[in-house]
């Protein structure tokens, strides 16, 4: 049972690497636009993508969190 549980902590951890990868990556492209073209009034695709991104990470971190309190209640 504990395996399973690092299984999906592992999962989730990767999760959060890869999200906060590609909002980083989304950030970096945003700001190269951003510093071309002049000002922005509105949200840019990028800038949204940016934002999906980092609320993902949020979640794959909140999971990890929970698998976390699993395990250890699981442990006790």
């Amino acid at each position: 049972m504990n395996t399973f549980f690092v299984i999906l902590l592992i999962a989730a951890m990767v999760m959060v690497v890869v999200s906060l990868v590609r909002g980083v990556v989304a950030f970096l492209q945003s700001t190269k636009i951003d510093l071309e073209s002049g000002e922005q009034v509105d949200a840019t695709e990028m800038q949204l993508k940016q934002n999906r991104a980092m609320m993902a990470r949020v979640k794959w971190q909140a999971v990890a969190i929970i698998i976390i309190a699993i395990m250890l209640a699981v442990a006790s």
